[in-house]
């Protein structure tokens, strides 16, 4: 008993620990594929690249192509696309399963509650850590605009390994192996940030009906127009802050 109470804690402490984890300055580039000094990060390319490349191909898309995430609190699930370089929409190339996340139903709205965040979310190059802690990760840029806006707090918000976590997205090592190299190369192909979309569940008309009553309700619904946008167009859309409220611009 006194063993599993332990073990427990420790790794309570270490997911607690990951939305803690700092911000390292950025390392200098020796060449356009790797941060100087990241082993991890190019041994993780190396090792999921063979795989990657012709699966890809066989949807007509390749490694170097924007990217964009969008992941679903409720259904535990993280969506990678890549936009097609001729039709310029973005194709599904992958749903991974979430490992490890916290908190119910709702946004993030103060340090330490616990709480995913919900919203919309970029990251720059810069929010790339591939000497995280966590094996690799991204930080997804919380608070954003509208959190700011509604005095939510919190900091260090990230996507990364290890499959445990309170209050980021872990994935299993494997899997964020695959995304983040699929990210970082978006960055180096000129994608200057990549959008982070993140739901309490699909926003599917009958879903949310289905939360009436949900003091979080309205939030959602605001939700639902960037998640209905793309769903419509296949491309994210611009999201801005107006008098309190994400806006969707084409």
């Amino acid at each position: 008993m006194k063993l599993s109470l332990i073990l427990v804690s420790s790794l309570l402490f270490g997911a607690l620990a990951c939305c803690q984890e700092k911000e390292k300055t950025t390392r200098p580039m020796i060449d356009k594929s790797i941060p100087a000094g990241e082993p991890r990060a190019r041994a993780a390319a190396a090792n999921v690249t063979p795989e990657l490349e012709p699966a890809l191909s066989a949807l007509g898309l390749k490694l170097g192509d924007p990217v964009f995430i969008r992941a679903f609190k409720q259904e535990r699930q993280l969506e990678l696309f890549l936009r097609h370089s001729v039709t310029g929409r973005f194709k599904l190339f992958r749903a991974y399963p979430i490992a490890g996340s916290s908190g119910t139903l709702g946004p993030k709205l103060r340090e330490g509650d616990g709480q995913v965040p919900e919203g919309f979310y970029q990251v720059p190059p810069a929010a790339m850590k591939p000497d995280s802690q966590y094996h690799l990760a991204f930080n997804i840029g919380f608070p954003n605009p509208y959190d700011r806006f509604h005095q939510r707090t919190g900091s260090s918000i990230m996507i990364h390994g290890n499959q445990i976590s309170i209050g980021c997205l872990a994935m299993t090592d494997e899997k964020i192996e695959e995304i983040y190299t699929l990210c970082a190369a978006a960055h180096r192909g000129g994608q200057p940030f990549f959008r982070v979309h993140l739901f309490p569940f699909h926003m599917t008309p009958e879903n949310l009906a289905l939360q009436a009553g949900n003091p979080n309700h309205a939030f959602w619904r605001n939700l639902q127009e960037g998640y209905l946008f793309f769903e419509q167009q296949r491309i994210p859309p611009d999201v801005t802050v107006l008098d309190g409220r994400y806006r969707m611009n084409p």
